[in-house]
């Protein structure tokens, strides 16, 4: 049997995933890097923080990400500023009037009413089958978030496709964020087209350390990208994507 995959819509009022690089006024990637998508994953089907790491791995889940799935929510940035407390010595220290030193003010870059679709796959039976359940039942076992607790996630189950072929020597259009390690040859002369690239997480160990970044080339409206790659996948319901 081919391998399929389940496809399901996630978005929210704002969404902010960091960028490893920034400290003081944190920054976001513009797509959710697949360590944050195997988190909202994870957290739809309740595996722990300590466990999901161990069963999400680059080897059993397949994951893809597309921009934009419904033409009404291209990538948009602002800024919020949040209260951020002080909690060393893990407690809190209120703030007093006239004293300010419990909390810090920090101005975070984030998503505007971003919606991305996720291609899923997971070569363990039970851990495909709870997450379709799930879907379809609009159900999740911990609260789902884009990036940071503060931003709650959204989702609904769209379908579950199978895989028709590979498409390896042609040119094709690339509906998902494509990593630019697999790509052959482009087609980026386009008028109207706004192409960005980003260093994303893909792998993280247990402790939280990352292991693998990629590069990753998107279009910010969401529209495909004309190339020719390795290992891109067309679906029964004719959507060409490739795995992060």
């Amino acid at each position: 049997m081919l391998d399929k995959f389940l496809i399901f819509d996630i978005w929210g009022d704002y969404a902010h995933f960091k960028k490893y690089y920034t400290t003081s006024s944190p920054l976001t990637f513009s797509v959710p890097p697949r360590t944050a998508l195997i988190g909202l994953i994870s957290a739809i089907i309740g595996k722990g923080k300590k466990e999901y790491l161990q069963i999400m791995t680059k080897k059993e889940a397949e994951v893809a990400v597309r921009i934009n799935p419904t033409n009404s929510n291209p990538i948009k940035k602002t800024r919020i500023t949040q209260n951020l407390i002080d909690t060393k010595g893990n407690y809190w220290r209120p703030v007093k009037r006239g004293n300010l030193t419990g909390r810090t003010q920090i101005r975070f870059e984030c998503l505007k009413t971003p919606r991305f679709r996720v291609y899923f796959h997971h070569s363990n039976d039970e851990v495909y089958n709870l997450l379709k359940m799930n879907l379809e039942n609009h159900k999740s076992v911990y609260t789902p978030c884009l990036g940071i607790s503060e931003f709650i996630a959204e989702f609904i189950f769209i379908s579950e496709s199978s895989i028709v072929e590979q498409c390896n020597t042609e040119m094709v259009d690339i509906h998902t964020v494509l990593p630019l390690d697999i790509v052959i040859t482009t087609d980026l002369l386009k008028p109207g087209y706004k192409y960005f690239k980003e260093r994303i997480p893909v792998e993280m160990l247990p402790d939280r350390s990352v292991t693998e970044y990629r590069e990753v080339l998107y279009e910010v409206e969401g529209k495909p990208i004309r190339a020719k790659v390795k290992n891109a996948l067309k679906l029964r319901n004719g959507d060409v994507i490739t795995i992060l």
